[in-house]
Order: structure tokens, then C-alpha cells, then sequence
């Protein structure tokens, strides 16, 4: 009897140790938001990734070979056109110069000797002195000296632009980009890589692509492509850490191609630098505006996707509610959709806790007002430990786990401690 008792005082014990980690009950209602459908207008956005580019980039390459003997700026400095950027060793170039004005003196003094043989022998031919062969002898060496002549300046000239291109100069105002090339550096005419790229970067053109779904509708609604960019809105820049660039853009190119890869057509917009904070090559978002009027407008958070499906809880007059599906504009601010099919003026629908919702469920509607109301009354109400509870519900489950392990040994333990006290009260009897 004695042992009857201890094992269910034990079993007792146990039970109550192991519903020591139950939680308070939680409890609820069927009170949920609605609201009722009222046309109205909202600001939309749509985003499309984008690249910045100066409005004129230029690949400064060389156009002869050989070494670096000097680079005249740094990487970022602000240079004129016709400015000096780089010098490439010309010694070579310069013999070359040398040669051919040593070639235009010779035959300068041919030329000039032709033709005092020339004159000469039309003097003698008026004196019947020579005859017609000689003279035109003489002419034509004389019209030969003057072509070897010109022959002999343009090698000059050639020769001497030859050297020019040992100056590296910028054909452009702007930016200087990276210096790839140091001085010693031997560079070539056939190399990939640019010494450099001078960017104007007073403006900036950014490049960013809109649909072909997207291009249809513009220019249909406006009726040719230069009339549907004239009516595009002012867009906006998204820099690359998120925030909007301080001047507006407008788009003034639309590519006459479409990407056959993508299906999509090239924009270009261009806005002013005047902070010089864009760089060219780097990245952003375009955000262009869209203004809706009279549309059905409700927050995206009521609304649930599956499977690419958007549906929304509507409330019939009987108060039970029905999952619909609906369409909406695929441009949106991030926020709130606009509806196209689904919803109508008057219809009502859940604005809150969809979650917990499901098809023909009865509920009790209530103001979006009453049910922020009643999320603070009942923050207030509940106590330090409720918030702890409900905020570490998955540690509660795991210790009362461990709370019933920890029963099930004491009963074990206080079975076997049973055990060998009823094995010693039976040795003494005997």
C-alpha cells in the first residue's frame, strides 16, 4: 500500500511539474477591417534599372607605337579641348621629319635649277639658236623638278603629323577617366585598351529599357514615337545607396529597335550635373511617374498571391466573406495596387488579418479605425510576461518538452528508490 501510494504521489508530481511551462490561453474574435470601395486618384511609379553614361564618352587611343615618356594629367582632372594628355618617345618621328625637309631642299634647288635651264633655253630657241626638242626637253624638266617638289612637301607634311600623333591631346572637354598606362609603358595603335576616356559629364544621359507592351501603349495613346517621349513625364534618378537624385531628368531618345533578346526598346533621359556627383558607368533606377484618376486604389498588404494570382476577401451582405480574384496595373508605388478587374465602386473587403481568413467564413466588420483601436487597447492590457510569451512561443513548446522528460525520470527514479527500500524491509523480516 505504502509503494501504491509513492508511486501515485510521484505520477502527481510529475504532472504537475511537466504543466508548469503551459502558457496563459490565448483568446480572439471575428472582428476584422473593411472598407468599401471609393474610386479615387493615386500617384503610381514604375522602376527600371538603368546605366549612367557621360553625353559624350571618348576613348582616347594612340595612333602610333611606342614608349610613354610622359602623362600630363591625373585620373579625374577636368581637361580643355586640344589639351596635352600623354607624349609617346618621337625621336624616331623626328628623323623622319628631318629626312624629308632634307628632301624638300633638294629638290627645291632641282626646281630651281630647272627652271634656270628652262629660261635659258627659251632665249636660245628665240635665237634660233637650239631647236623645239631641246626647249621642250628643258620644259619637261622643269615641270619634273616641281612635281618632285610637292612630292617631296607632302612627305614632309605626312612625316610631320606622323610626329603630331606622338602628342596625345583630348579632342574633347571633359573628365579624365583611369590611366591604365604608365610612362614607360609601350602602347600601340592595335591595342584594346584605351590610354584613357575624357568624359563631358556636364549632363549625363542614362539608359534604361521600357517593354515593348509598354512602348505599343505610349505611342498609340499619343500617335507617333517623337509625340509619346515629348509626353512622357519628368522622371527621376534612384542613385545607387537608395536615395533620389536632387534634379529631375527628362527622356529625350527612343531607340527605333527592338531587342530581340529582351523584347524590350532603349531609353535615354538626361539630366544635369551640375554637383558633378554622376559618374560616367555608373548604375541607378529610372522611376517614372503615373497618375492615376478615378481608379480602384487599395493597400497591397490585404491583398495575397498565389501562384502569380492576386485575390482580396470580399464582404457579402450576408457577412460572410469570399476569396476573389482580381487584376491589377502592374505599375505601382510599392504600396497600393490598381485594381482593373475583380473590384467595383461599393464592393467592400478586408483590409487586415487575411491570414487568418477562409472562404465563406462569417465575420463581424468593423472600421479600420476600431481595429487599431483594439490592437492598443489590447497592447495595453496585456501584461510583461503575455508579450514574452507570445513573442517566445516556440521556446515555450520546448520547455514544456523538458518538463515532462524531467517528470517522467522522477517517477522513475522514485520507482526504483520504491524498489530497493522494499527489498531492504523484506531482508530484515527474514
Amino acid at each position: 500500500m505504502k509503494m501504491k501510494k509513492c508511486l501515485m504521489l510521484a505520477t502527481i508530481a510529475a504532472f504537475l511539474v511537466s504543466c508548469g511551462g503551459g502558457g496563459r490561453p490565448t483568446f480572439g474574435d471575428n472582428e476584422y477591417p473593411v472598407e468599401t470601395v471609393n474610386p479615387k486618384s493615386a500617384a503610381m511609379q514604375t522602376t527600371y534599372p538603368a546605366t549612367i553614361k557621360g553625353v559624350q564618352d571618348v576613348e582616347i587611343r594612340p595612333k602610333v607605337s611606342g614608349f610613354i615618356t610622359q602623362v600630363c594629367v591625373k585620373e579625374g582632372q577636368t581637361v580643355g579641348a586640344g589639351q596635352l594628355l600623354f607624349v609617346i618617345d618621337n625621336a624616331t618621328y623626328q628623323a623622319a621629319v628631318r629626312q624629308a625637309q632634307a628632301s624638300v631642299n633638294t629638290a627645291t634647288a632641282q626646281l630651281n635649277t630647272a627652271k634656270l635651264t628652262y629660261e635659258n633655253n627659251k632665249q636660245l630657241f628665240e635665237k634660233q639658236i637650239i631647236g623645239q626638242y631641246e626647249l621642250s626637253t628643258a620644259e619637261n624638266s622643269y615641270h619634273t623638278a616641281e612635281a618632285s617638289l610637292a612630292q617631296a612637301k607632302a612627305s614632309l607634311a605626312s612625316a610631320q603629323e606622323t610626329l603630331s600623333f606622338c602628342y596625345v591631346k583630348s579632342p574633347a572637354a571633359g573628365v579624365v577617366g583611369s590611366l591604365p598606362f604608365k610612362v614607360g609603358a609601350l602602347v600601340s595603335a592595335s591595342s584594346t585598351q584605351p590610354l584613357t576616356t575624357v568624359s563631358n559629364i556636364s549632363s549625363m544621359e542614362v539608359y534604361f529599357s521600357m517593354t515593348e507592351k509598354d512602348i505599343l501603349e505610349m505611342t498609340q495613346a499619343s500617335g507617333s514615337p517623337q509625340a509619346a517621349i515629348s509626353a512622357m513625364p519628368v522622371v527621376k534618378l534612384q542613385l545607387a545607396d537608395g536615395n533620389i537624385y536632387n534634379h529631375p531628368g527628362t527622356v529625350t531618345k527612343m531607340s527605333g529597335v527592338i531587342d530581340a533578346a529582351t523584347g524590350s526598346v532603349q531609353m535615354i533621359a538626361v539630366f544635369q550635373n551640375p554637383e558633378k556627383l554622376l559618374k560616367s558607368g555608373g548604375s541607378g533606377a529610372i522611376i517614372v511617374p503615373h497618375e492615376a484618376h478615378n481608379s480602384v486604389v487599395i493597400p497591397q498588404r490585404c491583398v495575397s498571391e498565389v501562384q502569380n494570382k492576386k485575390f482580396v476577401y470580399i464582404l457579402g451582405k450576408d457577412n460572410k466573406v469570399k476569396y476573389t480574384e482580381i487584376k491589377v496595373d502592374p505599375k505601382n508605388d510599392g504600396n497600393n495596387y490598381v485594381v482593373t478587374d475583380g473590384l467595383k465602386t461599393g464592393d467592400r473587403y478586408v483590409t487586415n488579418g487575411i491570414t487568418k481568413l477562409s472562404d465563406q467564413m462569417e465575420i463581424i466588420p468593423i472600421s479600420e479605425k476600431q481595429y487599431q483601436q483594439k490592437i492598443s487597447d489590447q497592447a495595453k492590457a496585456m501584461s510583461s510576461g503575455d508579450v514574452l510569451e507570445a513573442m517566445n512561443a516556440k521556446d515555450s513548446i520546448g520547455m514544456l518538452v523538458m518538463a515532462v522528460v524531467i517528470g517522467i525520470a522522477v517517477i522513475v527514479v522514485i520507482f526504483l528508490l520504491g524498489m530497493w527500500v522494499g527489498a531492504i524491509r523484506a531482508n530484515r523480516k527474514k
